[in-house]
């Protein structure tokens, strides 16, 4: 399930699932400007725009079946490799489709998730802190994983935004 984190201003207001941020939002009282308040996907940092007004969703027919392998979510795309790594991957069981998924979720594991983390913090903060005092240092020290200097440099900031990048880049450690 994606989580969402909503913030009028600089205060949090809520986070949780669409219906839960939504409902919320319905309860503030209309505000002046629709910038004063964001939503964002806590997954990837990014500001997503949720309807305020509760939406009628049209009933979906079921797609008709069809013969054949079933889509699994599969995306073809181009991989240019020089003949060498064509060769080792032929080589390899499963073959180079199944090798590329092993060695790629190998190393999202190995990272276990860190990088994603301080992507999403990058962007949070891009909406919610780029004007503010100490914003380059402060990325510089999440990229560089040092959470005591980011926590210094973004200490004059509001609370509930530097909880929440925290909580992206290091775990759940934000206002909601």
């Amino acid at each position: 399930m994606t989580s969402y984190t909503a913030f009028a201003n600089e205060m949090w207001l809520a986070t949780g699932s669409e219906e839960e941020v939504l409902a919320a939002a319905r309860a503030l009282p209309p505000l002046p400007r629709a910038s004063d308040l964001l939503i964002f996907d806590d997954s990837d940092g990014r500001q997503v725009d949720l309807p305020r007004a509760p939406v009628a969703r049209p009933a979906q027919p079921e797609p008709a079946r069809t013969r054949g392998r079933p889509s699994l979510g599969v995306v073809a795309r181009e991989v240019t490799l020089l003949p060498r790594h064509w060769e080792w991957l032929a080589a390899q069981p499963g073959g180079a489709s199944a090798t590329l998924r092993r060695l790629v979720d190998a190393a999202r594991k190995a990272d276990g998730g860190a990088a994603a983390g301080r992507d999403a913090a990058y962007r949070f903060l891009t909406v919610m802190a780029g004007d503010r005092p100490g914003y380059e240092e402060a990325i510089r020290a999440l990229y560089a994983g040092d959470r005591a200097r980011f926590e210094a440099e973004s200490a004059a900031w509001p609370a509930a935004i530097r909880a929440h990048a925290i909580g992206l880049a290091w775990g759940r450690a934000g206002p909601g």
